[in-house]
């Protein structure tokens, strides 16, 4: 059974509160002991002086193309770029063609996953069929194959009966339904959000009550359900109000931002460039004040990319043409720690609680990873806080190069990461086979 001793690091664990310098013992594909001076008979060492040991992050909304659209993603190209991130768990949403809507679907992500070899990816299964809106998917079949999560990706489902329903038997399996919440009529053609920018582009917007209606809907589906609600992506100040409501009354809804929704605006969209144009839209200032509020208090669980990869080809055409969506993974932890710990002055380990213990909660991960204990899997990112550097897109291992960081001074960098004790990132480099 192989040893690795990682030494001397701070060992951050939101889930136990341990923020310590100290050592980890790793034994196989578990945690075996964490301390101080532990010893290191037989054991690999690797220094961890300076370093920050914290669990692997869990990305809980991630689109990984396959089947259907490798140009952009595979699941090989996504679980390489995620621990390039110090990314251990990734959930890959069901916009794929076919649609993961069954279980030999939910199967085939899962089997690939695994043929990868880096990450751990667990799929996210639709809840209508062909995320059409229209009929329930096979949610028991799903669950069965692994499943850890249903949602229908970027399709805000229409009919109130069909979310009910959905709730409702995703309930029977303890699983989340994680919404992507628009108004398709007041959404219409609108390609970034509603105001200023919109009126001085001449770009068609939509307006924030879009989010805000169905967020407003899908909480009161959860209360009448009792079913477990996540609100992906939210973007609006009023979303971020609602769910700090519905926790108030004890609702089981939960939400999540993405590192670009909390740092930047619409003013960003001004120049026409398509990587600004994400689906929902890029808000108002006072937007991203009232998420970074949410996630200081308590109110937004979860940080995640929305990683979504597309072409060169696709991404290089007019604004009003080009599809939604930006790459994330690599960048979610240096553009979280820099805009919320270094900007901001929200502690490290409140931050790493929404990209580890937190999702895993959600995902019912829990039990074997989001933390650092003894008998846990060894899914572990260590991080170098003083690692400065300019986020380049041709340095990602994504196939996709489609980021609205480009050119950004970070700092954070993943150096080492376990994933079931096996090390897949070693001086910040890939490990293969």
């Amino acid at each position: 059974m192989a040893r690795i001793l990682i030494r001397g690091g701070r060992v951050v664990d939101p889930e136990s509160g341990r923020d310590e310098v100290g050592d980890l013992l790793i034994e196989g594909e578990r945690i075996a002991a964490i301390g101080s001076g532990l010893d290191s008979a037989g054991a690999e060492v690797i220094d961890a002086d300076g370093l920050v040991v914290a669990p692997g992050l869990i990305d809980m909304h991630v689109h990984l193309r396959e089947p259907g659209d490798e140009e952009e993603e595979t699941i090989l190209s996504g679980a390489r770029a995620a621990v390039a991130g110090g990314l251990t768990t990734i959930a890959a949403f069901p916009n794929t063609d076919p649609a993961i809507d069954n279980e030999g679907m939910a199967e085939f992500v899962v089997r690939q996953g695994k043929r990868a070899g880096f990450a751990n990816v667990v799929p996210v299964g639709a809840v209508t069929l062909g995320r059409t809106g229209e009929r329930l998917a096979e949610m028991a079949g799903l669950a069965r194959a692994g499943a850890v999560a249903f949602s229908d990706a970027d399709r805000s489902i229409r009919s109130a009966e069909i979310m009910r329903r959905g709730l409702l038997y995703a309930r029977m399996f303890n699983r989340p339904v994680i919404a992507h919440c628009e108004d398709a009529d007041l959404r219409r053609d609108g390609v970034i959000n509603y105001g200023k920018v919109s009126l001085r582009t001449g770009l068609s917007g939509i307006p924030d009550a879009s989010e805000n209606i169905v967020v407003s809907r899908d909480i009161s589906l959860a209360e009448i359900t009792q079913g477990r609600l996540h609100i992906g992506q939210m973007s609006t100040r009023g979303a971020a109000a609602l769910v700090r409501q519905a926790k108030e009354n004890r609702l089981l809804v939960t939400g999540e931002v993405t590192p670009h929704h909390f740092s930047l605006t619409d003013e960003a969209c001004a120049d026409f460039n398509p990587n600004f144009k994400v689906k929902p839209p890029l808000r108002e200032s006072k937007d991203a004040e009232a998420l970074l509020s949410g996630l200081r208090d308590g109110t937004i669980d979860a940080i995640a990319s929305g990683h979504a990869p597309h072409t060169l080809e696709e991404k290089a055409v007019e604004f009003d043409l080009a599809p939604f969506g930006v790459v994330g993974m690599e960048t979610l932890f240096p553009i979280s720690y820099t805009v919320l710990v270094e900007k901001h002055g929200l502690p490290l380990p409140l931050v790493l609680e929404k990209m580890t213990i937190n999702p895993a909660r959600i995902l019912g991960l829990d039990a074997d990873r989001g933390g650092l204990r003894s008998g846990k899997l060894a899914d572990i990112a260590v991080f170098d806080l003083g690692a400065e550097y300019v986020v380049d897109p041709a340095r990602f291992l994504s196939k996709s190069r489609n980021t609205c960081f480009a050119g950004w001074r970070v700092r954070g960098r993943a150096v080492h990461v376990f994933v079931g004790g096996r090390q897949v990132l070693s001086g910040g480099r890939i490990r293969e086979g």
